[in-house]
């Protein structure tokens, strides 16, 4: 094998894998290393006791928050990264998230780049991820969106019920955008089955959407591009002004490894990438690879997110939830009150007694989830994720200590927007109940905020901008102090904004390809 390629990309997920994909039919030479392995394909990727209380497939390294204390944050390390993992929720940033924002906690800055910009890449990726929605609905749209190639997924008869109980109080639920491969028009040959294990489970028939289906497998059988597992890279080398990747060094269960690449790309995930530039300092980067602004690794956020667990004395009539949203609040309240933004709500994955154990009890008081709850209201929930905005602040930041710890330095922040949101669904919700059930008033409801190890969607570290003493990529999520290193995962983001990220990731790779594909020729 070569050791050295026209482009290395570091990662698999929904960056790099989109990465190597635009790159591939180029006929350059691509190298994609990927730390973990191929997920193996087991009748445990469905049983949520393997893959919530046992945690199979979750990473085991440690690292730390700001007061020293460790913890196992929520990450895979496989062949596809997170998106093996993650619920397919799949939705454009609105347009204003790319402009300055006011919000009652301080100001989202201007992206380097608009709406319009992504809006053709936002198109092609809804399509080759077989994103299924409905335009028209969503009160945040622009109104000039053009209509998914796939129709929304229909809502269980439960759903329905809540969707209507919502608009009866003037709200205007949405299907939420989902990426996966479901033929509703015709059901015996459809790969999406509409299975209770989708969010958090690795798709035992591949019918979910994510990096591993629709991106790096596709490659595997083309001459020029290799797919290394097993290779965790540990740093960066330049040449003497630390104007060019020169070396690209990976440990391996055999040692190390060097390759060379004429374009090298990061897609590591936001904490694992500025890792990477902290351990490559040298003399002509002291601080850090592509660090002279001191932005490698600051501004890292990972939105204000609260589960909410509602309990109706009626079994909910659902076994696919995960198909309304509610983007109302998003701008302001639309009741008066509160004129600065406060978020998007969206309804998780059918939860058993086991998922709700693994994903909640260490979220939620352990007083408030006794085993009896688990195991006997399962189908009587409805869970819901209320997501906000958190600030990029440059004090939130990923450090790599000189023992090799990543530690998490976090303070939670502009929360006002985010608590009016849960306590607007908390009222909203009050009402939800099945008057023909003889403890029909009876409702509990449980939240609490995501505490620090849920870095499903990390964000920021390597912003870009046009500014190199205030961000470390160009608008091409370039370097701006090397010629040749790129960064095309979810560290590049200048804000969370208040959606899911993985469609902005896929699209921006799609148009950072686009802009290597000039440069290469």
């Amino acid at each position: 094998m070569a050791a050295h390629f026209d482009v290395i990309i570091v990662g698999s997920g929904a960056g790099g894998g989109t990465l190597a994909q635009r790159l591939a039919p180029t006929g350059k030479s691509i190298l994609i290393l990927e730390r973990g392995e191929h997920v193996p394909r087991e009748a445990k990727n469905w049983d949520p006791k393997t893959v919530f209380l046992d945690r199979k497939y979750r990473t085991k390294e440690q690292w730390y928050d700001r007061r020293g204390k460790p913890f196992i944050p929520n990450t895979h390390y496989w062949v596809g990264g997170n998106t093996t993992f993650y619920g397919a929720a799949l939705m454009r940033l609105r347009k204003g998230d790319f402009d300055e924002t006011t919000h009652s906690g301080g100001i989202s800055p201007k992206w380097p780049i608009s709406l319009a910009d992504m809006a053709p890449y936002y198109m092609e990726a809804e399509t080759l991820w077989k994103v299924h929605g409905a335009r028209g609905v969503d009160p945040t749209e622009t109104g000039d969106e053009p209509p998914y190639a796939y129709p929304a997924l229909k809502h269980d008869p439960g759903i329905e019920r809540l969707k209507s109980h919502l608009e009866n109080k003037g709200w205007k639920p949405f299907s939420v955008p989902l990426g996966v491969d479901r033929d509703e028009q015709h059901l015996v040959t459809s790969p999406c089955i509409r299975c209770q294990t989708c969010g958090g489970y690795p798709c035992l028939v591949k019918a979910k959407c994510d990096a591993r289906t629709r991106a790096v497998e596709p490659l595997l059988d083309l001459p020029n591009v290799t797919l290394l597992t097993g290779r965790k890279v540990v740093r960066l080398e330049t040449d003497g002004p630390g104007k060019t990747v020169t070396e690209v060094v990976c440990e391996t269960d055999h040692g190390e490894e060097r390759w060379t690449g004429d374009i090298v790309a990061l897609a590591a995930g936001a904490v694992n990438t500025a890792v990477i530039l902290q351990a490559s300092a040298n003399p002509a980067h002291p601080n850090g690879l592509a660090n002279g602004s001191d932005q490698v690794g600051r501004n890292y956020a990972f939105h204000t997110l609260t589960a909410m667990v509602s309990m109706t004395a009626a079994p909910v009539d659902s076994t696919f939830p995960k198909t309304l949203a509610v983007n109302d609040f998003y701008w302001r309240d639309p009741d008066g009150g509160f004129d600065y933004p406060m978020g998007h709500i969206q309804l998780l994955e059918y939860m058993t007694g086991q998922t709700l154990e693994g994903q909640v009890s260490d979220w939620l008081p352990p007083a408030l989830v006794p085993d009896i709850f688990m195991n006997a209201v399962a189908s009587r929930l409805l869970s819901f994720l209320v997501i906000s905005e958190d600030l990029p602040m440059q004090d939130n930041r990923v450090r790599l200590g000189a023992n090799g710890h990543i530690t998490l330095e976090y303070t939670h922040n502009n929360l006002d927007g985010h608590d009016r949101l849960v306590a607007k669904l908390h009222q909203a919700l009050v009402g939800f109940v099945d008057h023909a059930h003889p403890f029909s008033q009876h409702h509990v409801q449980l939240d609490s905020l995501l505490p620090l190890y849920g870095t499903a969607h990390q964000v920021g570290t390597t912003r870009f901008g046009t500014d190199p003493q205030s961000s470390v990529l160009d608008p091409f999520c370039k370097a701006h102090e090397l010629d040749n290193l790129y960064v095309v995962d979810s560290s590049f983001f200048v804000s969370a904004a208040a959606v899911n990220p993985t469609l902005t990731i896929v699209a921006n790779a799609m148009r950072v390809g686009d802009h290597l594909k000039e440069r290469l020729g």
